[in-house]
């Protein structure tokens, strides 16, 4: 069973260290978004890396739409990889949706970890007039949601560099661009709607874990309003503003991200 899971999620253990540090990627990626940054903390820590179902190199063929059709079932993936693994103490490093994932694992079942570190997190995508800034209208939501579903390599080659940002790096637009049409596009547009559409401003107080939440500038997909809120309603939640712009700091920055992220786990340790 164990084995199973590790298959089907394309299970990569790396690192010297004990203290496990498992890294999610965001909507679109795979773990390869992580070569970057995971490297660094292979002396300390022991890296789980790991691909979501439907993403990367996982067995596309344990991909149920009725299990993925909101964030829990993604967060059981996590769980799942934690259970197989016999993993406590763990350092859940997410990137985008995967930030939310890693606090709903973490609510459900907290003992497996240790502290979440956030990189652009949003518990909702979506405006709500009066009190919220999400950074989205619904009607451009649909209107992106429509355009994947008529012309998906349109689609991703309009969102991926925007999301990217640093239109000085093109070839890490182009990347991210890859990225979204190398995975299923029914895969993809049922992710996109769920990311999207996801609300998850009411899970934020049940986090007990502590968090660090990694702010880029210029980021449309989690601009800093989202930022604010999230650490304003996560408790023991720390807030970095990062120099990095874009959505995508582990690749645009990562010395900067690496710095944060080494930073903050030396602080908590000592506390």
């Amino acid at each position: 069973m164990a084995f199973d899971i590790l298959k089907r999620n394309n299970v990569k253990i790396k690192g010297q260290g004990t203290q496990p540090m498992m890294f999610a990627h965001g909507f679109g990626c795979d773990q390869n978004m992580w070569r970057h940054i995971a490297p660094v903390f292979e002396p300390d820590y022991r890296l789980i890396l790991f691909d979501f179902v439907g993403s990367g190199q996982s067995d596309i063929a344990a991909y149920d739409p009725l299990r993925y059709d909101d964030l829990n079932g993604y967060a059981q993936d996590v769980l799942d990889i934690c259970q197989a693994l016999e993993l406590t103490n763990v350092v859940f490093v997410g990137h985008s949706v995967s930030s939310m994932i890693g606090l709903l694992a973490a609510i459900q079942q907290p003992q497996f970890f240790d502290r979440l570190i956030m990189i652009g997190p949003s518990p909702r995508y979506l405006n709500e007039a009066p009190d919220y800034v999400g950074g989205f209208e619904r009607p451009d939501v649909d209107e992106l949601l429509a355009l994947m579903d008529q012309n998906f390599v349109r689609w991703a080659n309009t969102l991926a560099p925007a999301i990217m940002g640093n239109a000085d790096q093109p070839a890490l637009g182009a990347e991210l661009t890859q990225s979204f049409c190398s995975t299923d596009p029914l895969v993809m547009q049922q992710f996109a709607r769920i990311t999207f559409l996801s609300d998850n401003r009411q899970d934020l107080p049940k986090l007990t874990v502590p968090s660090l939440i990694l702010q880029s500038s210029d980021d449309i997909i989690a601009p800093q309003v989202v930022g604010e809120y999230t650490h304003q309603h996560l408790p023991l939640s720390t807030l970095r503003y990062m120099k990095a712009n874009g959505h995508c700091p582990h690749l645009s920055a990562p010395e900067e991200t690496i710095a944060l992220m080494q930073t903050y786990l030396f602080d908590t340790k000592k506390i």
